[in-house]
């Protein structure tokens, strides 16, 4: 998969910008808040039409843009996956529809010319971004590292958007009995028609949960050994909030646990969590919560059974987000068939000389990647004699054989 050409009108510092992009690795270089991330940026939204920066969308659009009643960000990509060509269009609308102190805003999404679902869209394009700020996966809590796992199995699980939209869905809808039941009381097995919903979408997000980790820690865990010249073992481990397992006999589950609930069936897992559920009833009505559930699981990283989120360097989370970002692009590529776009942010700036010699390694493997950086000295000359640099400056980019901008 790569991209072809990439179309920004009105998003961030960019009011246009039309690039043909070569089936290669492309450096671009600049100063700071030039524009350098915002092209990452807007890559990266065709895969999981979420930012990487941004809190909300509507931050996205150019904040020069004149007043008007309707103001329209575009991203628009020209991209081939297997044999096809194909474009993609984002449009990020604000209107301000005679109030202009409450604009509403909404997100269009385009595939080949026709208006789809976004939660229809996932897969169509993908990208496994690499940014220094993502060490918040390893340091940051649990809401941060299900949220990784739930962007990249969008991206590479068929209908995982789906099932996780449907679940969030039924989980407001319990949570708001539970609440009714607890204020006003009432017959609890009221509850057992949300119970019977979400515990069919849970059961497909733990499933893939499981086995995405587990295939991951197959992948980094080699990776990881090379950074460390094998004196560091790493491990993924899945903490769900609902233990499908038993614990082992006069034992209690510890938090590196050897549990292997990678053959459990879907049908296992969702009948399992509905008998959970419904012991937890008079807890849940208490708290007006669902207590139990995907949305509440954790999973950590462990260095020779030392949990890194508790106790490791600054050095070895980013050690660890290098090997975990390696196996992402392998565990996609062996997943899709397709080697996913790699976007690079100033992540030179974070690594020592071998660090960055094992990740320019990598890049020879991939079909186009994209990085930034300040300072194109972090890299050696071979590599920047065999891969273009292009600049960016005030919301233009210069290829370095043109005279001319590429922005008009």
């Amino acid at each position: 998969m790569f991209l072809t050409r990439l179309s920004l009108t009105n998003f961030r510092i960019f009011s246009r910008l039309d690039l043909e992009i070569p089936r290669r690795v492309i450096l671009l270089s600049g100063s700071n808040a030039q524009g350098k991330t915002s092209v990452l940026e807007a890559i990266s939204f065709l895969a999981t039409f979420s930012s990487f920066h941004a809190s909300n969308d509507r931050q996205l659009l150019n904040y020069n843009l004149t007043p008007e009643p309707i103001q329209v960000g575009r991203i628009v990509a020209d991209f081939v996956k297997g044999e096809r060509a194909h474009t993609m269009e984002v449009r990020l609308v604000k209107e301000y529809n005679g109030n202009p102190n409450a604009p509403k805003f909404r997100k269009e999404v385009l595939l080949d010319g026709v208006k789809r679902r976004i939660s229809d869209l996932f897969g169509q394009f993908n990208a496994v971004s690499f940014l220094p700020q993502m060490s918040k996966i390893v340091e940051d809590g649990p809401a941060e590292r299900r949220l990784y796992l739930d962007q990249l199995l969008c991206q590479a699980e068929p209908g995982y958007a789906r099932h996780l939209s449907n679940f969030n869905k039924a989980l407001q809808q319990r949570n708001a009995l539970l609440k009714m039941l607890g204020e006003q009381g009432g017959d609890a097995r009221q509850l057992e028609i949300w119970d019977e919903v979400i515990a069919r979408h849970a059961a497909e997000l733990m499933q893939a949960r499981i086995n995405v980790l587990h295939e991951l820690e197959y992948a980094a865990r080699p990776i990881h050994s090379k950074l460390t010249d094998g004196a560091e073992v790493l491990r993924l481990v899945y903490q769900p909030s609902y233990e499908p397992l038993p614990a082992p006999k006069g034992q209690m589950l510890l938090l590196d646990s050897q549990l292997d609930r990678s053959g459990l069936k879907v049908e296992e897992l969702e009948n399992g969590y509905k008998v959970a559920l419904r012991a937890n009833y008079r807890e849940d009505i208490n708290r007006g919560l669902t207590s139990l559930g995907p949305h509440r699981d954790e999973f950590r990283f462990f260095i020779n059974k030392i949990d890194l989120g508790d106790f490791g360097s600054r050095g070895q989370s980013r050690t660890v987000l290098l090997s975990l970002k390696f196996a992402e692009v392998e565990w996609m590529h062996a997943r899709t068939g397709e080697w996913p776009v790699l976007l690079l942010d100033e992540i030179m700036a974070e690594l020592d000389p071998k660090r960055r010699g094992d990740l320019i390694g990598v890049l020879d493997e991939v079909e186009q990647a994209l990085l930034t950086a300040t300072d194109p000295e972090m890299f050696t000359s071979d590599f920047t004699q065999r891969h273009e640099i292009w600049q960016v400056k005030d919301g233009m980019v210069f290829k370095q054989t043109q005279s001319e901008p590429s922005l008009e």
